[in-house]
């Protein structure tokens, strides 16, 4: 298979990176280590796009301060779907309030899911990690392989916590969409609106999905990376005291 260059160098570059850090934490984490080094290097990602995660949730309450004019403007535009999302967009660019940035934290994990994935499924990097292991099970291990011995039980556990997040995620994706007067942005209202409505809850289940064909490393990377999403929730978007209205 050919290997695209800057990738390949990417993917080199990643390898070096965890065996050293495998190298560091093996005294204290011995069979473990390779597992530590990628979940410290999930949360090394995690900080290195914190900052467009804080612009993300300074949007999102920028958006629930504009839900009185959206319901408002749903109220005034309720037959004209074009003109309502045409105005709530006019809307959302005069506050700054960008619905779309909301997807760039997300967006950028991508390639370095993917570098994990080639990490782990390939020996592109030639660092031999693919002869490292996590409870006597390979971390280039996928759910096609087998479950038998530890596989079984230990994708099993991975799986449920991933189910479990994404179940509290989408919780609080509902009660956001419900606050804020739209979804993702969008009119409540309108053609699709329904069905986007419906979806986008929904979209948190996709990691378990996405679990199901990688190999066991980037499990671990996915799992990681929802749980620090899952924290993020708790510790940035947490209801903020608004001043008393005067009589």
């Amino acid at each position: 298979m050919l290997a695209f260059a800057p990738l390949h160098n990417v993917v080199g570059a990643a390898g070096a990176a965890l065996s050293w850090l495998t190298d560091l934490l093996e005294p204290l984490a011995g069979g473990m280590a390779t597992a530590a080094a990628i979940v410290l290097f999930t949360i090394a990602v995690r900080l290195l796009i914190s900052p467009l995660t804080v612009a993300q949730v300074r949007g999102e309450r920028r958006r629930a301060a504009l839900a009185p004019q959206v319901r408002d403007l749903q109220r005034r535009y309720a037959n004209d779907p074009a003109k309502l999302q045409g105005e709530v967009f006019a809307l959302y660019r005069s506050a700054g309030a960008n619905p779309v940035a909301g997807c760039l934290p997300l967006l950028l994990q991508a390639p370095f899911l993917l570098v994990l994935y080639r990490l782990f499924s390939t020996s592109e990097g030639g660092t031999g990690l693919l002869d490292e292991r996590l409870a006597g099970v390979p971390l280039g291990h996928h759910i096609s392989d087998g479950l038998t011995g530890a596989a079984g039980p230990l994708f099993a556990v991975l799986l449920v916590l991933l189910l479990m997040l994404a179940w509290w995620s989408s919780r609080r994706a509902r009660r956001a969409s419900a606050a804020v007067g739209t979804v993702a942005g969008t009119p409540t209202e309108g053609p699709g609106a329904a069905t986007l409505g419906r979806l986008l809850p929904l979209l948190p289940f996709a990691t378990v999905l996405v679990a199901l064909v990688l190999p066991l490393a980037a499990v671990i990377y996915l799992l990681t990376t929802t749980a620090w999403s899952a924290l993020e929730q708790v510790v940035l978007r947490r209801p903020q005291a608004t001043a008393p209205q005067a009589a």
